[in-house]
């Protein structure tokens, strides 16, 4: 659940992201199950290099092309 770690973000100095779920039932695998909620290798390789390119340490180019190559859907792609 990352209701706990979502509780602590306030006080952690810095971009922080919660991993997690705060459910069940969406998906009939535990593969589809992480990628519904974000948490699968290839989101939370999406998610770390977006938050390097918040702090200006990579260019957004590569957090796009990450997207790409791992297919990842976004609220522009549906």
């Amino acid at each position: 659940m990352k209701a706990v770690p979502d509780q602590i973000a306030r006080f952690v100095p810095g971009p922080f992201a919660s991993l997690g779920t705060d459910g069940y039932g969406y998906s009939d695998t535990r593969i589809a199950l992480r990628r519904h909620f974000e948490v699968d290798a290839p989101s939370i390789v999406v998610a770390v290099l977006h938050g390097l390119a918040g702090t200006d340490a990579i260019k957004a180019e590569t957090v796009h092309e990450a997207i790409t190559r791992f297919d990842i859907a976004t609220q522009q792609s549906g």
